[in-house]
Protein backbone atom coordinates (compact mmCIF):
# COMPACT_ATOMS: atom_id res chain seq x y z
CA UNK A 1 0.00 0.00 0.00
CA UNK A 2 1.60 3.27 -1.14
CA UNK A 3 1.51 6.48 0.87
CA UNK A 4 -0.63 9.30 -0.57
CA UNK A 5 1.31 12.55 -0.42
CA UNK A 6 -0.75 15.72 -0.05
CA UNK A 7 1.27 18.89 0.43
CA UNK A 8 -1.87 21.01 0.05
CA UNK A 9 -3.03 19.71 3.43
CA UNK A 10 -1.46 22.75 5.13
CA UNK A 11 -4.10 25.04 3.58
CA UNK A 12 -7.06 22.85 4.54
CA UNK A 13 -9.22 23.65 7.58
CA UNK A 14 -8.08 22.07 10.83
CA UNK A 15 -10.70 20.47 13.13
CA UNK A 16 -9.03 22.00 16.20
CA UNK A 17 -10.60 25.38 15.40
CA UNK A 18 -7.29 27.25 15.00
CA UNK A 19 -7.78 27.73 11.26
CA UNK A 20 -5.81 25.85 8.63
CA UNK A 21 -3.25 23.20 9.45
CA UNK A 22 -0.57 25.80 8.73
CA UNK A 23 -2.13 28.00 11.42
CA UNK A 24 -2.03 25.01 13.75
CA UNK A 25 1.69 24.56 13.24
CA UNK A 26 2.33 28.28 13.53
CA UNK A 27 0.48 28.35 16.86
CA UNK A 28 2.65 25.49 18.05
CA UNK A 29 5.79 27.35 17.00
CA UNK A 30 4.68 30.41 18.98
CA UNK A 31 4.25 28.29 22.12
CA UNK A 32 7.63 26.64 21.53
CA UNK A 33 9.38 30.00 21.26
CA UNK A 34 7.55 31.46 24.25
CA UNK A 35 8.44 28.45 26.39
CA UNK A 36 12.06 28.28 25.26
CA UNK A 37 12.75 32.02 25.61
CA UNK A 38 11.12 32.27 29.05
CA UNK A 39 12.99 29.20 30.29
CA UNK A 40 16.24 30.50 28.77
CA UNK A 41 16.00 33.80 30.65
CA UNK A 42 15.38 31.87 33.86
CA UNK A 43 18.26 29.49 33.13
CA UNK A 44 20.70 32.33 32.45
CA UNK A 45 19.85 34.15 35.67
CA UNK A 46 19.89 31.06 37.89
CA UNK A 47 22.89 29.59 36.10
CA UNK A 48 24.92 32.78 36.54
CA UNK A 49 24.11 32.91 40.26
CA UNK A 50 24.75 29.22 40.95
CA UNK A 51 27.85 29.15 38.75
CA UNK A 52 29.28 32.15 40.56
CA UNK A 53 28.61 30.61 43.97
CA UNK A 54 30.50 27.47 42.89
CA UNK A 55 33.69 29.55 42.55
CA UNK A 56 33.42 31.47 45.84
CA UNK A 57 35.60 30.72 48.90
CA UNK A 58 32.68 29.76 51.18
CA UNK A 59 32.56 25.95 51.46
CA UNK A 60 28.92 25.97 52.60
CA UNK A 61 27.78 28.07 49.64
CA UNK A 62 29.86 25.97 47.26
CA UNK A 63 28.32 22.77 48.63
CA UNK A 64 24.82 24.17 48.14
CA UNK A 65 25.57 25.21 44.56
CA UNK A 66 27.14 21.86 43.72
CA UNK A 67 24.16 20.03 45.22
CA UNK A 68 21.79 22.13 43.06
CA UNK A 69 23.78 21.28 39.92
CA UNK A 70 23.95 17.56 40.65
CA UNK A 71 20.25 17.38 41.54
CA UNK A 72 18.87 18.99 38.39
CA UNK A 73 21.56 17.70 36.03
CA UNK A 74 21.27 14.00 36.89
CA UNK A 75 17.48 13.53 36.88
CA UNK A 76 16.10 12.88 33.37
CA UNK A 77 14.22 15.85 31.93
CA UNK A 78 11.04 13.83 31.37
CA UNK A 79 11.00 12.72 35.00
CA UNK A 80 11.50 16.31 36.16
CA UNK A 81 8.64 17.45 33.93
CA UNK A 82 6.29 14.93 35.56
CA UNK A 83 7.53 15.83 39.05
CA UNK A 84 6.92 19.54 38.48
CA UNK A 85 3.47 18.98 36.97
CA UNK A 86 2.01 16.15 39.06
CA UNK A 87 3.97 16.05 42.33
CA UNK A 88 4.95 19.63 43.24
CA UNK A 89 1.34 20.94 43.54
CA UNK A 90 0.59 18.09 45.96
CA UNK A 91 3.60 18.90 48.16
CA UNK A 92 2.63 22.55 48.54
CA UNK A 93 -0.06 23.92 50.88
CA UNK A 94 -3.52 22.97 49.65
CA UNK A 95 -4.50 26.48 48.63
CA UNK A 96 -1.29 27.03 46.67
CA UNK A 97 -1.48 23.61 45.03
CA UNK A 98 -5.11 24.14 43.98
CA UNK A 99 -4.22 27.56 42.59
CA UNK A 100 -1.38 26.12 40.54
CA UNK A 101 -3.54 23.35 39.13
CA UNK A 102 -6.29 25.84 38.25
CA UNK A 103 -4.01 28.13 36.23
CA UNK A 104 -5.25 28.44 32.61
CA UNK A 105 -1.70 27.87 31.31
CA UNK A 106 -0.48 25.50 34.02
CA UNK A 107 1.37 23.33 31.50
CA UNK A 108 3.21 26.38 30.13
CA UNK A 109 4.26 27.57 33.60
CA UNK A 110 5.37 24.07 34.54
CA UNK A 111 7.37 23.64 31.33
CA UNK A 112 9.16 26.96 31.87
CA UNK A 113 10.05 26.09 35.48
CA UNK A 114 11.24 22.61 34.54
CA UNK A 115 13.29 23.63 31.51
CA UNK A 116 14.65 26.68 33.35
CA UNK A 117 15.95 24.74 36.36
CA UNK A 118 17.21 21.83 34.26
CA UNK A 119 19.15 24.10 31.90
CA UNK A 120 20.36 26.39 34.69
CA UNK A 121 22.33 23.50 36.20
CA UNK A 122 24.17 23.12 32.89
CA UNK A 123 24.69 26.86 32.49
CA UNK A 124 26.07 27.00 36.04
CA UNK A 125 28.82 24.54 35.13
CA UNK A 126 29.76 26.63 32.10
CA UNK A 127 29.78 29.88 34.10
CA UNK A 128 32.02 28.41 36.80
CA UNK A 129 34.31 26.94 34.13
CA UNK A 130 34.52 30.33 32.43
CA UNK A 131 35.42 32.05 35.70
CA UNK A 132 38.03 29.42 36.54
CA UNK A 133 39.52 29.81 33.05
CA UNK A 134 40.47 33.41 33.83
CA UNK A 135 43.88 34.14 35.28
CA UNK A 136 44.00 34.67 39.03
CA UNK A 137 45.53 38.07 38.47
CA UNK A 138 42.17 39.51 37.38
CA UNK A 139 40.58 38.84 40.77
CA UNK A 140 43.63 40.25 42.57
CA UNK A 141 43.57 43.31 40.32
CA UNK A 142 39.96 43.98 41.31
CA UNK A 143 40.88 43.70 44.99
CA UNK A 144 43.84 46.02 44.46
CA UNK A 145 41.51 48.60 42.94
CA UNK A 146 39.45 48.57 46.12
CA UNK A 147 36.53 46.55 44.74
CA UNK A 148 34.62 44.21 47.02
CA UNK A 149 34.32 40.54 46.05
CA UNK A 150 30.78 40.98 44.60
CA UNK A 151 31.94 44.03 42.65
CA UNK A 152 34.94 42.09 41.31
CA UNK A 153 32.63 39.37 40.04
CA UNK A 154 30.16 41.86 38.59
CA UNK A 155 32.54 44.20 36.81
CA UNK A 156 35.54 42.01 35.99
CA UNK A 157 35.11 38.24 36.20
CA UNK A 158 31.56 37.64 34.95
CA UNK A 159 31.76 39.94 31.88
CA UNK A 160 34.93 38.16 30.73
CA UNK A 161 33.66 34.69 31.62
CA UNK A 162 30.49 35.15 29.60
CA UNK A 163 32.55 36.13 26.56
CA UNK A 164 34.42 32.84 26.84
CA UNK A 165 31.36 30.63 27.21
CA UNK A 166 29.19 32.05 24.41
CA UNK A 167 29.78 28.95 22.18
CA UNK A 168 28.60 26.41 24.83
CA UNK A 169 25.76 28.77 25.77
CA UNK A 170 24.70 28.65 22.12
CA UNK A 171 24.47 24.87 22.36
CA UNK A 172 22.34 25.14 25.50
CA UNK A 173 20.05 27.67 23.79
CA UNK A 174 19.55 25.21 20.94
CA UNK A 175 18.98 22.38 23.40
CA UNK A 176 16.31 24.24 25.33
CA UNK A 177 14.37 24.86 22.11
CA UNK A 178 14.51 21.16 21.26
CA UNK A 179 13.85 20.05 24.84
CA UNK A 180 10.63 22.10 24.87
CA UNK A 181 9.09 19.23 22.88
CA UNK A 182 9.04 17.19 26.11
CA UNK A 183 6.30 19.55 27.34
CA UNK A 184 3.80 17.80 25.06
CA UNK A 185 3.67 15.05 27.72
CA UNK A 186 1.94 17.47 30.14
CA UNK A 187 -0.44 18.90 27.56
CA UNK A 188 1.40 21.95 26.24
CA UNK A 189 0.45 22.37 22.58
CA UNK A 190 3.88 23.36 21.31
CA UNK A 191 5.21 22.60 17.82
CA UNK A 192 5.71 18.85 18.18
CA UNK A 193 2.32 18.44 19.84
CA UNK A 194 0.66 20.45 17.06
CA UNK A 195 2.37 18.34 14.40
CA UNK A 196 1.17 15.24 16.20
CA UNK A 197 -2.41 16.51 16.34
CA UNK A 198 -2.24 17.37 12.63
CA UNK A 199 -1.10 13.85 11.89
CA UNK A 200 -3.93 12.37 13.97
CA UNK A 201 -6.58 14.50 12.26
CA UNK A 202 -5.35 14.23 8.67
CA UNK A 203 -3.27 11.00 8.71
CA UNK A 204 -0.59 12.94 6.74
CA UNK A 205 2.21 12.00 9.10
CA UNK A 206 5.14 12.74 6.79
CA UNK A 207 3.86 16.18 5.79
CA UNK A 208 3.17 17.16 9.41
CA UNK A 209 6.55 16.20 10.82
CA UNK A 210 8.46 17.37 7.75
CA UNK A 211 7.01 20.84 8.30
CA UNK A 212 7.81 20.70 12.04
CA UNK A 213 11.38 19.61 11.28
CA UNK A 214 11.89 22.49 8.84
CA UNK A 215 10.55 24.98 11.38
CA UNK A 216 12.89 23.66 14.09
CA UNK A 217 15.86 23.90 11.70
CA UNK A 218 14.99 27.47 10.68
CA UNK A 219 14.66 28.60 14.28
CA UNK A 220 17.93 26.95 15.30
CA UNK A 221 19.81 28.43 12.33
CA UNK A 222 18.56 31.88 13.36
CA UNK A 223 19.77 31.25 16.93
CA UNK A 224 23.21 30.17 15.71
CA UNK A 225 23.64 33.31 13.59
CA UNK A 226 22.33 35.55 16.38
CA UNK A 227 24.72 34.10 18.95
CA UNK A 228 27.61 34.28 16.49
CA UNK A 229 26.80 37.95 15.91
CA UNK A 230 26.75 38.60 19.66
CA UNK A 231 30.04 36.74 20.04
CA UNK A 232 31.73 38.93 17.44
CA UNK A 233 30.33 42.12 18.97
CA UNK A 234 31.50 41.42 22.53
CA UNK A 235 34.84 39.82 21.69
CA UNK A 236 37.85 41.34 23.47
CA UNK A 237 40.75 41.68 20.98
CA UNK A 238 43.68 39.50 21.99
CA UNK A 239 41.64 37.52 24.54
CA UNK A 240 39.43 35.33 22.34
CA UNK A 241 40.47 34.37 18.83
CA UNK A 242 38.42 33.21 15.85
CA UNK A 243 35.25 33.64 17.86
CA UNK A 244 35.47 30.31 19.70
CA UNK A 245 38.92 29.67 21.13
CA UNK A 246 40.15 31.14 24.41
CA UNK A 247 43.81 32.13 24.49
CA UNK A 248 43.96 32.97 28.16
CA UNK A 249 43.75 36.20 30.13
CA UNK A 250 46.13 39.11 30.19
Amino acid sequence: MSYHWNWRIFWEASPDGVGTYMDTLWSGLEWTLATALSAWIMALILGAVIGTIRTMPSKTATWFANAYVELFRNIPLLVQMFLWYFVMPELMPTAVGDWLKALPNASFVTAVLCLGTFTSSRVAIQVSAGINALSGGQKMAGTALGLTLPQTYRYILLPMAFRIIIPPLTSEFLNIIKNSAVALTIGLMELTARARSMQEFSFQVFEAFTAATILYILVNVCVVYLMHFIERRVRVPGFITSGTTSTGGH
